[in-house]
């Protein structure tokens, strides 16, 4: 069935009238009660005969009705408002948080699995004699200290994780989240977090911080001004993941980095395509983990990567440069960098992505030069 078959389907099973602060809270007496809004989108969409398809032209693609339908995305107002008129779900029930939630699943949880012992080694959770005969006392305090159940929630949904290895192991993802989380809530945040009014122009911003020897420092504090958190969290062994973009404690973006590839070009990439999630795409997901070393067909990410290049490169000026041919003379690349007011590495970093060719140019990446900057935070000094 194509979309305009699916919308006629739509428009002529289902009622016009559109949800408003009259209609919340009354659920006709002869509908069934639902605790989960999936479920009950999965109930009418039966009775209804939908398809997952027919939900596209009310959720808007094929990506998000999956993630709808899976519980990775969360379900917007105009989404929630979609919904109601085209299936006539009550609204109460769109707008009720999912029933699945970490401490559900906490009694299933198997709390030896976690790393306790490279945890414990790292400060996370206290030194306890019989770390697994504790396990459970001492993650769940991690959990605590990263702001309970309520925001450690969809990290341990597999599907969350929109760039996951299939190798990750979800204890030891879900410990370096918490990790991360509870970092950022224990600083003192005397700015409070404000969405920006121009969003790409704060990413530009970031960018032109680059071309200093500290300019990863430089860039970290002034995102702590603004009111997000940027914490270094070096991963875990099986987490096989660059950084994450997550939501604390009154809703202050988080953005997490593992600096396992040491190197100018690598840290900027992973900062700015977190940052884009972080300003652009919280509101609709409560997190996202990647390992940006694979290729992604979800929209968001590829939205992300756009926002990263754009702020680091604009595309006018990459298309200018000539960059993209095989040969990229290294003068060229310097001369791009201080036109733009970035470092070179970003420039080379991005040739040697395009190209695919990563022993390309690699005296201009900055190899060995980011972590050291770091080594407090990472704890190895």
């Amino acid at each position: 069935m194509d979309d305009s078959k699916a919308a006629t389907k739509i428009d002529s099973a289902t009622p016009d009238t559109q949800p408003d602060e009259q209609t919340v809270g009354h659920q006709p007496s002869n509908e069934p009660e639902f605790d989960d809004p999936v479920e009950a989108i999965k109930s009418y969409m039966e009775r209804k005969g939908f398809t997952q398809r027919d939900l596209v032209p009310i959720i808007g693609s094929r990506s998000k009705v999956s993630e709808i339908l899976s519980g990775t995305r969360a379900i917007t107002m105009p989404m929630a408002r979609a919904l109601h008129k085209h299936l006539g779900i009550p609204a109460e029930i769109l707008l009720q948080e999912p029933v699945v939630r970490i401490a559900d699943q906490a009694d299933e949880m198997d709390w030896r699995r976690f790393p306790l012992r490279q945890m414990a080694n790292r400060g996370w959770i206290k030194s306890s004699g019989n770390l697994r005969e504790h396990a459970e006392e001492l993650v769940k305090d991690l959990m605590r200290r990263a702001g309970g159940a309520k925001h450690a929630k969809a990290l341990y949904r597999k599907n969350d994780q929109n760039r996951a290895n299939a190798k990750t192991d979800p204890y030891a993802l879900s410990a370096w989240c918490w990790q991360v989380l509870a970092q950022a809530n224990k600083r003192d945040w005397d700015t409070p977090y404000v969405p920006p009014d121009n969003r790409r122009q704060l990413m530009r911003d970031v960018a032109k911080l680059s071309p200093p020897t500290d300019g990863p420092l430089r860039a970290v504090q002034f995102l702590r001004d603004q009111g997000i958190a940027v914490e270094v969290v070096p991963h875990l062994p099986r987490t096989h993941l660059d950084g994450a973009a997550m939501k604390s404690e009154g809703d202050r973006p988080v953005i997490g980095l593992t600096l396992r590839y040491d190197r100018i070009d690598n840290f900027w990439w992973v900062l700015m395509h977190e940052l884009a999630h972080a300003l652009f795409h919280l509101d609709d997901s409560p997190a996202f983990i990647d390992d940006l070393r694979l290729d992604s067909t979800d929209e968001t990410e590829q939205h992300a990567d756009r926002l990263a290049q754009n702020a680091l490169i604009p595309r006018e000026a990459w298309k200018a440069s000539g960059l993209t041919k095989q040969h990229s003379p290294p003068m060229t690349v310097m001369s791009l960098a201080q036109q733009l007011g970035i470092h070179p590495a970003i420039v080379a970093g991005r040739v040697r992505y395009d190209l695919r060719d990563y022993r390309r140019l690699s005296q201009f990446v900055g190899t060995g030069k980011v972590n050291r900057l770091f080594a407090t935070e990472m704890g190895t000094r």
